[in-house]
């Protein structure tokens, strides 16, 4: 290759490319024909790289490359758009996908916590096997109510709720290694079984779930959910899909969980706020549960209602979805990849 040559033919366009990333505003016509030069000149340097390695000019060619691609995509900057994105879409889609799991699991916890309340309530002497009877007399007296307000509600509320996100992310963490999960969810069940059935063995039904239904249900249902996806997580890497190889099938299910961990912080702050100063409020039991209800069930529609629309949308053909909602979760169809004459919107300005 001559490279006085090659430089003198293709100059012009590396000097009209650095133009364009020069300029702060681009017309319709510019963008297009900056995209061209973009991409011939990722050639040029791919054959000055390989016929004649001119480190001066190869390094300028890669700066302009560099540029204009950064100039054509646009810079990704955090957004309200973003969060709007993960609250309507991401989040409740990542949750609604995976029901059937957390589903499951929340049905075989409340029949193992229902079960270890039953047996510890008609057998006494198992509750204090476990605890005591000391232990268990001054749980009823004024351990287990005691609890709610031992703290100040703010630092009792912080406390809780980096206890629970803790213990979600071990779940999610630990989801394909199956065991943990399965030791985790025993562990909180046998504490729910247990103290429930010295409280309704000594007559105090009405203290334990008068105290543990306001935050409980939305607090048992965020672990439910990351027990869920972390056990759907294991099942990718046993089970994988046909279609799918079992890395990605694995790597899949963990973009997922990652969506839920993120958006299940928000949950626990909103569980720790009920469990601090809902809770041990003084107004009656009705009152608290239905507070505690009322959220619980705000949750559970706004999963079913915009998960199942986020994965419908995600299964038609953007043209022919809610135009808002296929905006908000872009077709993953290589066929509508980013092109110029597809984006409804230009990243240069």
């Amino acid at each position: 290759m001559d490279l006085d040559a090659y430089v003198a033919e293709h100059s012009h366009e590396w000097r009209r490319l650095e133009l364009f990333c020069d300029r702060r505003r681009l017309d319709v016509d510019e963008i297009d024909e900056m995209i061209v030069l973009y991409q011939r000149t990722a050639t040029h340097l791919s054959a000055l790289r390989s016929r004649a390695p001119d480190p001066a000019l190869v390094s300028r060619l890669s700066q302009l490359v560099l540029r204009a691609r950064a100039r054509i995509t646009g810079r990704r900057r955090p957004s309200w758009g973003a969060l709007g994105r993960f609250l309507v879409v991401g989040f409740p889609g990542a949750v609604y996908r995976v029901w059937p799991w957390w589903c499951a699991v929340a049905t075989g916890f409340s029949l193992l916590s229902g079960f270890l309340i039953w047996y510890v309530a008609g057998n006494p002497g198992t509750a204090a096997a476990f605890i005591g009877p000391d232990a268990a007399a001054d749980l009823v007296d004024s351990g287990f109510a005691g609890y709610y307000t031992e703290f100040s509600a703010p630092t009792f509320a912080f406390h809780l709720w980096t206890h629970n996100a803790w213990i979600a992310a071990q779940c999610l963490a630990s989801g394909v290694l199956v065991v943990p999960v399965f030791y985790l969810l025993w562990q909180n069940a046998l504490n729910v079984g247990v103290v429930g059935g010295v409280m309704v063995s000594y007559g105090r039904a009405d203290v334990f779930f008068g105290l543990i239904t306001p935050h409980g249900l939305l607090e048992l249902t965020g672990v439910f959910v990351a027990a869920g996806v972390g056990l759907r997580t294991a099942w990718a890497w046993i089970s994988p899909p046909e279609h799918l190889g079992r890395g990605r099938a694995v790597a899949e299910a963990g973009r997922s969980a990652i969506l839920v961990a993120v958006g299940l912080v928000g949950l626990f702050a909103v569980s720790a706020l009920l469990e601090a100063f809902v809770t041990p409020s003084p107004v009656p039991v009705s009152l608290r549960v239905g507070v505690g209800a009322t959220v619980w069930l705000g949750f559970l529609a706004y999963v079913v209602l915009l998960g199942r629309r986020a994965v419908a949308v995600e299964r038609v053909p953007a043209e022919r979805a809610d135009p808002w909602l296929a905006e908000l979760w872009p077709s993953t169809d290589p066929a509508r990849a980013w092109h110029p004459t597809h984006r409804p919107h230009r990243p240069v300005p």
